[in-house]
């Protein structure tokens, strides 16, 4: 009998891929997505069974996995944080759910909803399961190093991020010379990186020392919410005018992580891994 795995799917390339490494090595792909954030065109190929449900119709998405006798699930890709004020269409057991929680961090859904899946004898693995080559070791990754000016900028960066990681407002901020100029909140990485260029129009040229900065969580939960950077992530910094980006080493996965060092030394980005 093969092995089963469920896999919770938003939108973007991560889910997609850990369906074709899991049906790589042997797996039956059991794929729940979130409407309009994930379509089966893109996991047909990949996956033995796939049903689409509304965010909050938790009870139709644990009858379809323990259908499928999943007793394993990974949760991965984009759901914006806004649908939990914009996009709820709960079922009579996701209204006793949300009913349950004692506020609608992120953090706390998710733990919460880790806890719900354990009653039903599904257990959450890591989100980046069967993508392990793609988390880098602390280094510069691009051909374009740092200058020491840079670097005293992406240290900064570090610890402005790492202090709004643990108070769990985002993951991610944009720093220059000292000084802030944007934070991530609900709208993510990309929003946040938008926000920055237009609120920081030095000159027409690229500044190369601003550095956009992403770090996991404290006790980061590596079952929800991983950092992830890409291809995209880069033609925001590049698109804003920004010369930097820097991430946290080995807890932030970078999609495409070849595609991606191609990507930053075509566009003359410093890619840091710290």
């Amino acid at each position: 009998m093969n092995k089963v795995i469920g896999l919770i799917a938003g939108e973007g390339d991560m889910p997609i891929y850990i369906a074709r490494n899991a049906c790589k090595r042997g797996y039956d792909v059991v794929v729940l997505a979130l409407k309009g954030n994930a379509h089966y065109a893109d996991y047909k190929p990949y996956c033995k069974e796939f049903k689409a449900i509304r965010l909050g119709q938790m009870g139709a998405g644990l009858d379809f996995l323990k259908e499928n006798a999943v007793t394993k699930v990974v949760m991965a890709g984009r759901v914006q944080h806004t649908s939990i004020f914009t996009n709820l269409m709960p079922d009579k057991r996701g209204i006793a759910f949300l009913a349950s929680l004692k506020n609608m961090q992120a953090k706390h859904i998710l733990s919460r909803l880790i806890e719900e899946c354990a009653k039903e004898g599904i257990q959450f693995q890591n989100s980046a399961l069967f993508l392990e080559e793609f988390f880098p070791k602390k280094g510069v990754l691009s051909k374009r190093q740092p200058t020491e000016e840079e670097q005293k900028t992406i240290d900064y960066g570090f610890h402005i991020a790492k202090q709004m990681a643990a108070l769990d407002i985002g993951l991610t901020c944009v720093v220059s010379q000292q000084v802030v100029i944007a934070v991530e909140g609900m709208e993510g990485t990309d929003r946040c990186i938008e926000r920055a260029g237009e609120l920081y129009k030095k000159s027409a040229e690229k500044d190369s020392c601003v550095a956009v900065v992403k770090v996991a969580r404290p006790n980061q939960d590596d079952r929800y919410d991983l950092p992830v950077i890409g291809q995209t992530t880069l033609k925001h910094v590049h698109k804003a005018r920004f010369g930097i980006l820097a991430f946290e080493a080995e807890k932030t996965l970078v999609m495409d992580l070849e595609k991606v060092i191609e990507m930053a030394n075509k566009l003359n980005i410093c890619l840091v891994a710290i």
